[in-house]
């Protein structure tokens, strides 16, 4: 499991108007975790939990923290990685610690930047969805401070594997990173009108036009427009109504 993204989290303004989004947008259902003092609601596919939806943490927005996605990925020790990931130039920003009865977890950045956390579940993970399978999360990219000092930071810490790379002209190249031989995401230095490093997640969903309907009368801005990517799948990257950057992928338009 090591160097396996497991989980997503959504830390937002309004959980209610977001449940709402996304429940109508990647088909989503949704119910409170039940955890004793705090707020948190499981986003389901079937009999599958996909992500959690919480309020952002007090002091978030006044240190100019927007609405974001954050990725989860499993590690062997919650602990040896985080300290692992700071002697390779990371940042621990919140140290490891429990989440009674779930597991182990820290929140951290890479050496540019980007946010992300590292995770241990206690006992034994639940069965895991098709990558592709809708409403689930089918691609992991990161816009990088620098894709070759990003991808050796990344690969030494995870073990990932470069796959096929993208020459994409002006704009440099698109590395797919694979976990155990499988494609699952990519990175790229970012371009330089993006302020800062930052992970994206792509939520799969049936079809790409009626999901991009939903979400612009949900009040989505659309940030980049719908464009069919290697191996025929469409995508579209945009913000919810609370700000926070999300994408969909989709099989057809």
């Amino acid at each position: 499991m090591h160097g396996k993204f497991i989980w997503y989290e959504l830390m937002t303004t309004d959980t209610k108007a977001a449940e709402a989004f996304y429940k109508s947008v990647v088909g989503w259902s949704a119910r409170d975790a039940g955890m004793p003092g705090m707020d948190y609601t499981l986003f389901s596919k079937g009999e599958h939990q996909v992500a959690g939806l919480m309020t952002m943490p007090d002091g978030a927005l006044e240190m100019k923290v927007p609405p974001a996605w954050l990725g989860y990925v499993a590690v062997d020790d919650v602990d040896a990685t985080a300290d692992k990931l700071a002697a390779a130039g990371g940042t621990v920003h919140r140290p490891p610690d429990d989440i009674p009865g779930v597991g182990r977890f820290a929140i951290v950045t890479d050496p540019h930047g980007a946010a992300f956390a590292l995770f241990k579940g206690d006992g034994e993970p639940p069965p895991a969805m098709d990558q592709m399978a809708a409403g689930n999360v089918g691609w992991h990219e990161l816009m990088a401070g620098d894709l070759d000092t990003a991808f050796d930071f990344y690969s030494k810490l995870f073990g990932w594997t470069k796959d096929q790379a993208m020459d994409m002209g002006e704009m440099g190249v698109y590395q797919i990173f694979a976990f155990n031989s499988q494609p699952i995401g990519g990175m790229m230095t970012k371009p330089k009108e993006i302020p800062a490093p930052y992970w994206l997640y792509y939520f799969n969903v049936e079809a790409l036009d009626a999901a991009i309907d939903r979400a612009k009368s949900g009040g989505a801005k659309i940030i980049q427009e719908p464009m069919e990517v290697p191996g025929g799948a469409w995508i579209v990257q945009a913000t919810d109504p609370q700000g926070a950057i999300f994408a969909l992928v989709a099989p057809k338009r």
